[in-house]
């Protein structure tokens, strides 16, 4: 049988501990390690930090089956992160959406959040979106040892994803050394100064870790409790839309809808505790719990202006409209009688995550092993977001209007604004909405303002708070059997059965003055002295400054009544929805280990079957007499799938290494498309399907999208601390979901009209259906250079690199072409880095080009828009004073880290014309100033 034979360099390696030895290979490799080193003179490379992470990432991914890249301890946490997020964002072939300021969704080789799957620990993890995608910012850097991302599957990975697998670690503490004992601690600000009179433009962060071994170093615990107040603000321009209209002359242009600039202070509020216990009793078993416990408030003060402009009821001065002759975009133009609506909103987002563990190990024989493998998963999620309206009178017609008028600056930072009224007047400036919106009979009929000048103009703001409760429990048993044979090392198989229930909770509030009183006290309320705040600065957009008031806290003491918004409206029915998976799998994987022409040939082959039961609980609903009336309505699907892969790696020499993998793999349906609840109209006459009910909602039946992808890799590690590789990948895209129409059964479910259950009991639904197909190909080049190849001189300085590029052919079942969401064809990343003698400095870049992104709009829902591509830099300077030689200030160290150095804003537009801007998200620079201190 063909045995592991390790290089000179790898034997360096092993010697000072830089390569992990937890497979049985490298344990033998462990082994004549310290045998070569008594016959051969070995080159031992010491080195420590950041450049050690570097090391061990690299030697993750060459000693890897599959096709990985890898980030350590080290790695995440002396980058400027806040996240893990922030980190994975630099690694070949990924990058990440940045969220409010933070970066949050990954995408993988051009497939967005929702096509790859996330562990932690090799359990699948639950998410506090409405669908699968994790938003890695609930995760802190600061309590992971490690992040493994598979680019190719193999068929014991417990999670799926067309895109690839994300993999979180914590450490084994059985794994360290000695004991550790350490503080980390840092202080951050923004580079604006407070936005908002209410706002943070300063925080911090602090984690304490600890690490020890006891009886005999057969009982292990590691803890670490990491609490963290982070500010960020944002100057945000946010438009309509932009209505298009014919000229006199035949010719089509468009124009400024409407906008809504404002100033956004936020502060992420995050405390974590991570415990894991080892225990290795005996020499056949080994045991580990892992728990995890993360409280997540996410607090937005939002203040700004909402200008109506051409959906205004202002006249437009034709004499004053500037054309762009080659769009026929007005780029700027002035309204006449305009009102706008002074927003003092407040948003908070708060989720508790829970994530429990168990994994047992028991060799039960010299060639026999069992695993069993237990967790559990919950995440709640809650959201209020409330917004509060002023204005200079109520409804449409009253109080004082004004000129307004708006110039875009030919970039994409949106328009700027002039005005004629003082907008930081309290006595002009009143609670209450100044324009007619948010029309609700329940809310005319509470009122007594039915028929009456005041019908229609009693929204005075307006709450949503939708809910989500995310569960998962999973169980595993699995067998290892040692092969002795030329071909196979050995032969693993096993079981898994996984439960996930997710359910979401839709509501919306209208909100109106509790001093409203028809016919006594119609009118606004002027903010109480106890609540005015002072002003915000809209100066960024030309509107000045306006009133600012605690809005929360008006609701709170009472200065609202509330009026539940489902009462008439139909769509939080929709939005309400619970779905339920049952997923077994049963898995065969055997471990390669031959030679092919005398070269060295290691790798997998293997087989996952895949049962999954999906059942959704909903309402199919309708409205009679403006009253939205629901019945009880639930679904269920069942379907199997069969995923072979197959990893291979041919190593050339002992520093060249070519990979090829091929697998089936899928994608599993959003959460929020496959729910049950639809609105549903019971019609006379059937349609041309020969169906009585019209359907519109989720798609129970929805199944997963599939795809077979081939992978081709070359390595080359010329260096202990080096490496290059380019690297093929193409995929065939197969079953995707697209809008179409499919039958629904609606047995049981009554008329909303009468109330009887009519005899013909299906329906055709218009939603989200699997048809039409594609592909997609890329190639990624990686580079990690160490300067010290070149000459001595230059050791301690590095250069991290890497270029993907990825193109998609994809159509929906009608023959029309799709844009991939998450999809940036091209993607660079680089760190420079200098490490020695203490001293630490890095500069990294992260550039993506536009792409298609998921974002929330009204009401939370899910929007897909055009994000433009974006460049972000970071720095950090530190300095490890052991290292450089203070012995008695051993195991201290600080650093000073600049996030978005070059204030990149983020941008999304309405249409092609560049000129449409949606988003201008500004948020300037963060700085961290902090230190570490190992006992």
């Amino acid at each position: 049988m063909l045995k592991f034979k390790p290089s000179k360099v790898t034997l360096a390696m092993l010697s000072t501990g830089l390569l992990a030895v937890s497979a049985p290979m490298y344990a033998q490799a462990a082994e004549e390690a310290q045998a070569a080193q008594g016959e051969d003179e070995v080159e031992v490379i010491e080195v420590r930090g950041f450049r050690r992470s570097v090391v061990e990432s690299i030697n993750t991914k060459r000693y890897s089956s599959e096709v990985v890249e890898s980030i350590s301890a080290e790695d995440i946490g002396k980058l400027p992160d806040s996240s893990i997020a922030e980190s994975i964002a630099r690694l070949p072939g990924l990058t990440a959406q940045r969220l409010d300021g933070r970066a949050s969704r990954v995408s993988i080789r051009g497939f967005g959040e929702n096509e790859s799957g996330t562990t932690f620990n090799g359990r699948e993890q639950v998410s506090i979106s409405d669908n699968r995608g994790v938003e890695f910012d609930l995760y802190p850097s600061e309590i992971m040892s490690g992040v493994t991302v598979y680019k190719t599957p193999s068929a014991s990975l417990e999670a799926e994803g067309i895109a690839g697998v994300i993999d979180m670690q914590t450490i084994n503490p059985l794994g360290q050394s000695e004991r550790v004992i350490q503080f980390n601690g840092q202080y951050e600000q923004t580079s604006f100064d407070k936005l908002n009179p209410d706002g943070d433009d300063d925080g911090f962060r602090g984690t304490f870790s600890y690490i020890d071994k006891f009886n005999d170093d057969t009982l292990g615990v590691a803890f670490a409790y990491s609490t963290m107040s982070s500010p960020n603000q944002e100057k945000r321009w946010n438009s309509w839309g932009f209505p298009t209209f014919t000229y006199p002359d035949g010719s089509e242009g468009s124009i400024l809808g409407g906008a809504k600039p404002f100033v956004r202070s936020s502060t992420l509020e995050r405390d974590s505790a991570m415990l894991v216990i080892e225990a290795a009793p005996t020499e056949n078993l080994k045991m580990m719990f892992d728990a995890l416990y993360v409280d997540f408030k996410d607090e937005k003060i939002l203040r700004g202006i909402e200008i109506p402009f051409a959906w205004g009821q202002g006249s437009i001065s034709p004499e004053s409209a500037t054309i762009d002759a080659e769009t026929g975009f007005v780029t700027g133009a002035t309204t006449q009688g305009q009102r706008v609506v002074v927003r003092n909103d407040y948003e908070e987002r708060e989720a508790e995550l829970t994530s429990l563990g168990f994994n047992l190990e028991y060799d039960i024989a010299e060639t026999w092993a069992l695993e069993f493998d237990a967790s559990y998963s919950e995440v709640t999620r809650d959201i209020w977001s409330l917004e509060s309206y002023s204005g200079t009178g109520r409804g449409n017609d009253r109080g004082v209007a004004d000129d307004l008028s708006y110039v875009f600056d030919g970039g994409n930072t949106g328009a700027t604004f002039g005005h004629n009224l003082d907008y930081s007047d309290y006595d002009l400036i009143q609670i209450g909405g100044p324009l007619s919106w948010g029309w609700s009979s329940a809310l005319n009929e509470k009122y007594g303002v039915v028929g009456t000048e005041y019908e229609n103009q009693l929204q005075d703001g307006f709450i949503n708070a939708p809910s989500i409760d995310d569960e998962l429990m999973t169980l595993k048993l699995a067998a290892t059997k040692e092969l002795d044979n030329d071909y196979l090392s050995e032969v693993t198989f096993g079981v898994s059965y996984r439960e996930r229930e997710k359910t979401k909770d839709s509501e919306g509030y209208f909100m109106t003055v509790s001093s409203f009183n028809y016919p006594n006290n119609p009118g606004m309320l002027s903010v109480p002295e106890e609540y005015r705040l002072g002003t915000a600065d809209l100066g960024f957009i030309g509107m000045g400054d306006m009133i600012a008031y605690d809005s929360n806290a008006m609701v709170r003491d009472g200065y609202f009544d509330l009026l539940a918004e489902s009462l008439t409206n139909t769509s939080h029915s929709t939005k309400s929805w619970k779905v339920k998976e049952e997923v077994t799998s049963a898995f065969v994987q055997a471990n390669i280990d031959t030679e092919v022409a005398g070269l060295p040939l290691t790798g997998n082959v293997g087989v996952r079957y895949v049962q999954t039961d999906q059942s959704s609980v909903g309402n199919a609903f309708n409205t009679v007499d403006g009253v939205v009336v629901t019945n009880p309505r639930s679904d269920s699907h069942d379907y199997s799938h069969v995923l072979p892969s197959l990893n291979l790696s041919l190593k050339l020499d002992d520093d060249q290494t070519v990979r090829f993998g091929v697998a089936k793999t899928l994608s599993r349906a959003r959460l929020d498309e496959m729910n049950a609840s639809v609105s549903a109209t019971y019609n006379q006459q059937p349609d041309s399907n020969g169906n009585y009910w019209s359907v519109s909602g989720g798609n129970v039946e929805l199944e997963p999208k599939e795809a077979l992808g081939i992978d081709l890799t070359y390595e080359n590690y010329f260096s202990a601390e080096g490496y290059f590789s380019v690297a093929l990948f193409h995929k065939e895209l197969d079953e995707w979901i697209f809008d179409g129409n499919y039958e629904v059964d609606m047995s049981g479910v009554a008329d909303p009209a009468t109330g009887i259950v009519p005899p013909n009991s299906t329906g055709t639904g218009s939603g989200k259906i699997n048809g039409g197909d594609g592909s997609l190909s890329g190639y990624e080049l990686s580079l990690t250079l160490p300067f010290n190849v070149f000459t001595d001189a230059l050791d301690g300085v590095g250069l991290i690199a890497s270029h993907t590029g990825v193109e998609s052919d994809l159509e929906d079942p009608n023959g029309n072409e799709y844009e991939l969401p998450g999809l940036s064809e091209s993607i660079t990343s680089f760190t420079l880095y200098y490490e020695k003698n203490g001293f630490q400095a890095r500069a990294s870049m992260r550039k993506r080009d536009d792409f298609k992104g998921d974002v929330y709009g009204l009401g939370f829902d899910t929007v897909q828009v055009d994000i433009l591509g974006e460049t972000i830099w970071d720095a950090q300077i530190g300095y490890d004073f052991g290292e450089g030689g203070f012995k008695s200030l051993e195991g201290l160290s600080i650093f000073l880290q600049a996030q978005n150095l070059n204030d990149e804003p983020f941008t999304s537009l309405s249409g092609d014309n560049s000129l449409q801007v949606r988003d201008y998200q500004d948020y300037g620079s963060t700085y961290l100033l902090g230190f570490s201190y190992k006992l």
